[in-house]
């Protein structure tokens, strides 16, 4: 092993396809089990390693490691990654009181870099108060009025999606929100952050600013920030689903069909999904079982094919009447609305709320606002699938 990753389970981890992207080494990703990191260490059989959890405290302070003339040398890269990330939404901490949630590794940087951004007060929280640590009760009785909140625990990541570490209604001061997890791109705490108007950022660029700085320190030589932000850009694209929605009618299947081929990803149409899954067309679901039968294969579809990224998603035009699925589908997703003008929405039979001109317009009616609200991007559908594939693509690079 020249570089890489060790921890126990990297299923989630990016780092690879990171380091990679700078084509200056080759870079792998080590599982070593519990009980086993002191022989790894031991052997030597490296250049450089990045380490992650949950060794992260076995080799405090550092979290990269390499190998100089024999000896071990040690740099804790997560306390600039994350810097560089709160820089990005903010000069600096100058004056907060900095809430940290966790008591990990990955919480002993955000001390250093909550220190080294100048803020007033930065406090570790858990569940149980150890190590120094607050409970999240006293937290919200006595620091009600923190201004700045990191996440560096792991709830919320993937596969266990879904559920925040924190109720943020109890800390209405709050002017940001960093998560320290990047998959999913967006936990269900930067979603309660962004509903309560808080600017909220994941962990993604942290993470590519400390592989960086450990590839400079892998290979001696450095790398500008705008290869950071290159990197970083890529890497946000790629990941990201991206989810069309809209009207029955308005294009998504075939503009779906076009991003898949022109940008090699799979394509996901959640109807075609349903109708795999049920054996019988859309149409016969509706018939034997009715709408909210249809609604719950919908919403287990949705939850299914959006809790990993890289992928275009077509939805059904019901899609967004449940927050449920708008949750599953912006966790990994940028939802692309498209508008097609009603006059050119036609019926068709295999659609049951949308096979007569007069269901279209009650349809348009409701939804168009549902659309219009849920959308990252919009998109008028004004000329051809292949112009529009093309405009959404210019669009989310």
């Amino acid at each position: 092993m020249n570089y890489g990753l060790i921890g126990e389970k990297l299923g989630h981890s990016f780092s690879r396809e990171i380091h990679e992207k700078l084509g200056r080494y080759p870079y792998e990703l080590r599982e070593i089990p519990q009980g086993e990191l002191g022989v790894f260490l031991t052997a030597r059989d490296f250049a450089g390693i990045n380490v992650t959890i949950p060794y992260k405290t076995d080799v405090i302070p550092v979290n990269t490691i390499v190998i100089r003339g024999g000896k071990l040398y040690g740099d804790n890269t997560d306390v600039r990654g994350l810097i560089a990330l709160i820089r990005r939404m903010r000069p600096d901490l100058s004056g907060a009181t900095v809430l940290i949630l966790g008591t990990g590794g990955t919480s002993r940087a955000a001390l250093a870099a909550a220190k080294a951004l100048k803020a007033k007060t930065a406090i570790r929280v858990s569940r149980t108060g150890r190590d120094g640590a607050l409970t999240y009760e006293a937290a919200y009785r006595d620091f009600a009025d923190a201004d700045f909140l990191i996440n560096t625990t792991p709830v919320g990541m993937f596969p266990h999606a879904g559920s925040s570490p924190v109720d943020l209604s109890r800390f209405p001061r709050l002017t940001g929100v960093v998560d320290a997890i990047y998959n999913p791109l967006n936990t269900r705490l930067l979603l309660d952050a962004r509903e309560h108007g808080i600017p909220a950022e994941n962990g993604l660029y942290m993470l590519v600013a400390q592989a960086m700085k450990s590839a400079e320190l892998f290979t001696g030589k450095p790398i500008g920030d705008d290869v950071t932000e290159e990197i970083y850009a890529e890497l946000l694209f790629e990941k990201r689903n991206i989810v069309l929605i809209g009207m029955p009618g308005s294009g998504k299947s075939t503009v779906g069909r076009i991003l898949s081929d022109k940008l090699g990803r799979p394509l996901v149409d959640t109807d075609e999904e349903i109708v795999r899954r049920a054996g019988i067309p859309i149409t016969e679901i509706f018939k034997a079982k009715g709408e909210p039968a249809f609604r719950d294969l919908e919403s287990a579809v949705i939850r299914d094919v959006s809790d990993t990224g890289g992928k275009v998603i077509a939805t059904g035009g019901g899609a967004i009447l449940r927050e449920e699925n708008l949750a599953a589908l912006r966790a990994n997703g940028v939802l692309v609305y498209l508008d097609r003008p009603l006059g050119d929405l036609l019926p068709t039979s295999d659609r049951p709320l949308a096979n007569q001109a007069e269901k279209i317009r009650a349809l348009y009616t409701v939804r168009r606002p549902l659309y219009e609200g849920a959308a990252d991007l919009t998109v008028p559908v004004d000329t051809t699938p292949e112009n529009i594939a093309l405009t959404i693509m210019e669009k989310l690079k």
